[in-house]
């Protein structure tokens, strides 16, 4: 695809680079070498592209435009951030979470929707809230 052996080697390095760094979440992947293949094209792709424009570079996207699209890839990595650690939350602060952000119930409401105390929900909602802090 590249038409270099070189960049061939290059870009299958930074397959290898970016497995690394993902090696805590490839435990979900199903097809591990199927991942790889497409991981490896969509590279291949990417590069392709990105020659296409540094030789033609009235096809380059304006400066706002590319902004606005870091923008939107920042908040979605946030937001995986975000939905990781409510998942990693105990169940308790979890629930106490979603039922009062999500669902936007009181706490006299989730303190009987749950059982649990009102100022036991104050406080698991306070420490949930910390939790996702620290991590996002």
């Amino acid at each position: 695809m590249l038409e270099s052996e070189t960049d061939a080697e290059d870009a299958v390095q930074e397959v290898y680079s970016k497995l690394w760094e993902a090696r805590g979440s490839l435990d979900e992947v199903k097809s591990p070498k199927a991942y790889c293949i497409r991981m490896l094209k969509n590279l291949c792709l990417d590069r392709m592209r990105r020659a296409r424009l540094m030789s033609h570079p009235e096809e380059m996207p304006d400066r706002e435009y590319l902004a606005a699209t870091e923008e939107k890839i920042d908040a979605k990595t946030r937001l995986n951030k975000v939905l990781e650690a409510v998942k990693a939350l105990p169940d308790r602060q979890r629930e106490v979470l979603i039922l009062r952000t999500v669902e936007g119930l009181s706490y006299e409401e989730i303190s009987r929707r749950t059982g649990i105390n009102y100022l036991t929900c104050r406080v698991l909602l306070s420490q949930a809230r910390s939790k996702i802090k620290s991590i996002v």
